[in-house]
């Protein structure tokens, strides 16, 4: 009787998981067919949803069989709720259009992005989309993400000019900055109010200033992850706008329209900018002592769906940046292209995508008294990544093959050249487990790098863990093991960092090599931190980190003889605490953000601050909308930094450089001025840094698809004496931008 019952309970448990279906699909704009990124979709009358990630995309595996109602919403649209049956063994496509609402909504969270709290471990990592990228003042007129990723938590510009993008210690070499997965090398023009992603084309921004997955690798930093939008698939639209600084056009073709009940279509999103702050300056700010700088974006994508959310994707641009200054000529060239194809079996809890990408960038410093310097990359990745859902919980992974070309030239301080032309090819393979159970998420996966030209491989384990306390307060871990071959080039002497070369690793003898196998670059980190919800739509999130830079291999700053090696081993470390303070409440928004750091390098010879060691940021950004139709808009935002450190000049003497050898005639030459270093490497500080920006936004309405912005602004509106160089042989000091009104306008349809 027992092994009957048994039995009995054996097949009701067998009918009961066979007698179980899913549903998945996209979440989009019905303006413009865009997917909705972190939405969220309720199956009525059950504890079954799920929020869609920045495709659009959901999943709700293991339902039962039935028929049921989804209702999916999201802030500023209006809820949609369609009928879905779901049968036996398989899987309910669908797509929910939603329609914006006429009326903003005032006070509300966004109930996706308070799911994405509770069942996702979001470690050091931020989201941003263009509406909030559009909320901080803008220099020119221009929104960009230049601008905004400084006011994050964690990361800091190094200037207004020639400056990099610093994430929790690491340099930029050390952070992979992405474009629909293409590999970018230099995300920042040399006026470094001015990224080369374009803020109308993107579609939102993911950054993880540390503890990031396993889908991302040969980086021991950060990653800047943008996607960008697919382009208007109903309506011929765009946007052309003008200030001081640039002018932008952007056009939304779409090549064969989307109709509701019809799964094809196809859209072509075509972007471009141009600068001519060298020429403008001129007229609009001739008190700013030049400002030689010029840049030429354009970017395309062109997006074809079909069938049960099945999408393929192209991807191109060219950038080009220029500076003319009356000591150096700069100049670099970057073009890339990618392809994506999406994939989602219709009767599958399965996704995949095949990617296929190129991008190439190219560097040239010249200077009247040195030897030139130039720098090309070129970088190739082949890969898949899958994704299974299962009941409250996904498995990814993928494989991707990814080869890399350099061809350097450097001279460095002591007039030793180092040269490099290299082919590398890399292979990797991950993966990553999240499951949400009850008030615990976790999100444990490894990495498996092979490095060719070094003959290296990598194991990385990552995990991430989130403790749900309770609805509005949670505690959450990150820790991860991080490599990379990728070197950058810079000069340490050089007292603005213009140009960055990049150069792969090689087995040759470093200094200060223990005798390793390999010179593999090698950090891990620990992140511990908690989230607070507050009452009026206030988050509170605080980051304590600690990353251990271990193996960084650099260029040889020592190296006086051709025998030298070319590369130093060194180690370092980054640690800090990051507190992020969110408010948004009616038509108030308020953000600030407060880190404690300190980065520290070990060569062997000794310890130093690095010269991005920034010990207190702070950044502080208001924006209210007014108006009975909330057309204005005044937004503010302060930045305060501390001095940076940089190497104390100890004394100056007289050289001549044997132009031609031992045949050199010294008495009828004249010698140079050269400079003495102090032996402490960044051994002083720079004063502090401050500026205020100040902003007022008019909309003018005309259709509901056609509009004029005026944007009236004001730059560093303190003329703040910010230093950015100080020229030690002609012993000049030479500032950051100073104060910058200007006016620009906007016109879209």
């Amino acid at each position: 009787m027992k092994n009957v019952f048994t039995a009995i309970l054996v097949f009701v448990a067998i009918i009961g998981f066979a007698q179980k279906g899913s549903v998945k699909g996209f979440i989009l704009d019905k303006a413009n067919g865009e997917g909705i990124p972190f939405g969220s979709v309720k199956v009525e009358g059950t504890e079954f949803g799920a929020a869609t990630d920045d495709r659009g995309f959901f999943s709700i595996p293991n339902l039962p069989v039935g028929e049921y109602k989804l209702t999916a919403t999201y802030i500023g649209y209006e809820a949609q709720t369609i009928p879905v049956e779901v049968k036996k063994n398989q899987t309910s496509n669908v797509k929910i259009f939603i329609n914006v609402k006429s009326v903003e909504l005032q006070g509300v969270e966004i109930s996706g992005e308070k799911q994405q709290k509770q069942t996702e471990t979001r470690v050091s990592v931020i989201t941003v989309t263009p509406i909030e990228i559009n909320r901080i003042p803008s220099v020119g007129g221009e929104a960009d993400i230049a601008q905004y990723l400084p006011v994050m938590p964690g990361i800091i510009s190094t200037g207004d000019q020639g400056g990099q993008i610093i994430i929790r210690g690491a340099t930029e070499v050390q952070t992979r900055f992405l474009l629909d997965g293409i590999q970018i090398y230099n995300p920042i023009h040399s006026v470094g109010l001015f990224s080369v992603y374009e803020t109308d084309i993107v579609k939102n921004v993911d950054v993880y200033t540390g503890g990031f997955p396993s889908q991302y690798g040969t980086r021991t930093g950060a990653v800047v992850d943008v996607s960008t939008r697919d382009g208007n698939q109903k309506d011929f639209s765009g946007k052309v706008s003008a200030s001081p600084f640039t002018a932008h056009a952007l056009l939304e073709i779409p090549i064969i329209k989307l109709k509701e009940g019809h799964n094809t279509s196809a859209s072509l999103i075509l972007s471009s900018k141009i600068s001519y702050l060298n020429e403008s300056s001129k007229i609009f700010y001739p008190y700013a002592n030049s400002l030689p700088y010029s840049f030429y974006d354009f970017f395309g994508k062109f997006t074809l769906n079909t069938n049960y959310g099945n999408k393929f994707s192209v991807t191109g641009f060219n950038y080009r940046d220029n500076a003319n200054f009356s000591t150096a000529d700069y100049s670099w060239n970057t073009f890339g292209v990618g392809a994506n194809f999406m994939a989602v079996p219709k009767n599958s809890n399965l996704f995949f995508n095949t990617h296929v990408s190129y991008s190439q960038y190219s560097i040239a410093l010249n200077e009247p008294d040195n030897i030139p310097r130039s720098s090309m990359i070129g970088d190739f990745n082949v890969g898949m990544d899958f994704s299974y859902y299962v009941n409250q919980g996904e498995l990814k992974y993928g494989l991707a093959v990814e080869g890399t070309k350099t061809d350097f030239s450097f001279t460095n301080t002591f007039g030793n050249n180092i040269d490099q032309n290299q082919n590398s090819t890399d292979l990797d393979a991950y993966f990553t487990f999240h499951k949400y159970v009850k008030k615990f998420v976790i999100e444990a996966g490894a990495r498996f790098q092979y490095y060719g030209v070094i003959g290296a491989v990598s194991p990385e384990p990552r995990l991430s863990m989130k403790y749900n306390v309770t609805d509005k307060f949670r505690i959450k871990m990150a820790s991860g093991l991080y490599s990379q071959n990728i070197v950058s080039a810079v000069n340490n002497q050089d007292v603005v960092d213009l140009f960055t070369g990049f150069v792969t690793g090689t087995n040759e003898t470093a200094l200060h090599s223990t005798g390793n196998a390999h010179n593999l670059q090698r950090s891990v980190d620990a992140i511990l931190g908690f989230e607070i919800d507050l009452p009026k739509n206030i988050t509170i999130n605080v980051e304590p980190y600690y990353k251990y830079f271990w193996h960084t291999l650099d260029l040889n700053k020592y190296k006086q003889f051709t025998e030298d090696p070319n590369f130093i081993l060194e180690k370092g470390n980054a640690y800090g605490v990051d507190f992020l303070v969110k408010w948004q409440w009616k038509r108030f928004f308020a953000y600030g953000t407060y880190s404690l750091a300190w980065t520290n390098r070990n060569d062997s010879l000794q310890v130093y601050p690095p010269y991005y060691d920034r010990r207190h940021n702070l950044n502080l950004i208001i924006a209210y909308k007014f108006g009975k139709k909330q057309d204005w808009e005044l937004s503010a935002r302060w930045n305060f930094g501390s001095g940076f450190p940089f190497t104390k000049t100890q004394s100056f003497y007289e050289y001549n450089p044997f132009s031609n050898g031992i045949g050199t005639n010294i008495n009828a030459n004249n010698g140079k001025l050269g400079v003495v270093y102090a032996s402490q490497i960044d051994g002083g500080r720079l004063p502090a840094y401050s500026r205020l920006d100040l902003e007022l936004k008019k909309a003018f309405a005309f259709k509901p698809r056609m509009k004029i912005e005026l944007i009236a602004g004001i730059s560093n509106m303190l003329d703040r004496k910010n230093i950015f160089y100080f020229d030690p042989v002609a012993y000049t000091r030479v500032n950051q931008l100073p104060i910058l009104p200007s006016l620009s306008v906007s016109f879209s349809w």
